[in-house]
């Protein structure tokens, strides 16, 4: 997995609350077995009037050049419905890295989390000052202090992340490489007790 430390980036606004992660990625697209290729189709049925791609809905906030960035910024109870871990591989293949919402689902935030997404949970009243900003607006997230900040005025909020999961996106490790990280502490404490 890509470490994270520090994103700047504009940023794409999707206010809508309750998005399903059938919304996310339709479940037609789940027959492959590997991540890549999954962001082709996020968001699929919202972006497109048919499957063959040729008639891109003009309303919708992907389909705008003016939108662009590494960072999504979701409505209320983003990644609610399945349990579709396909949902976090189809972001994170579109090219986010970071998916900001006043709420996840559980599910959703553990598979965005377990495949180096990071889902950032904000205030409502945070939430909707980012809805307010402009497409050249960007903002700095730092894993590392845990803050979210609008560089324009300079306004910050934290944010809380899981210690365990916080090193594994700090240092780029799935959880297996996290165990070989710990291989000599290990074999370490094995001699200790042995």
């Amino acid at each position: 997995m890509d470490k994270i430390t520090t994103i700047q980036s504009r940023f794409v606004p999707m206010p809508i609350e309750n998005i399903d992660t059938d919304q996310i990625i339709p479940a037609r697209f789940l027959k492959a077995t590997t991540r890549d290729g999954f962001g082709k189709n996020l968001f699929r049925d919202w972006r497109y009037s048919n499957d063959d791609e040729s008639q891109p809905k003009v309303d919708f906030v992907l389909n705008h050049k003016i939108y662009s960035g590494e960072i999504l910024v979701a409505g209320k109870n983003f990644g609610c419905g399945s349990s579709r871990e396909h949902a976090a591989w189809a972001i994170k293949d579109y090219g986010f890295k970071v998916v900001i919402s006043s709420f996840f689902a559980d599910i959703f935030k553990n598979n965005a989390l377990n495949n180096g997404l990071l889902p950032i949970t904000v205030s409502d009243m945070f939430l909707q000052q980012l809805f307010q900003l402009s497409p050249a607006d960007t903002l700095t997230v730092s894993l590392e202090a845990q803050t979210v900040c609008i560089d324009k005025s300079g306004q910050k909020e934290s944010f809380e992340i899981n210690s365990y999961k916080k090193t594994c996106l700090l240092h780029g490790y799935d959880d297996i490489d996290y165990l070989i990280n710990m291989r000599a502490a290990i074999e370490q404490f094995e001699q200790k007790v042995a």
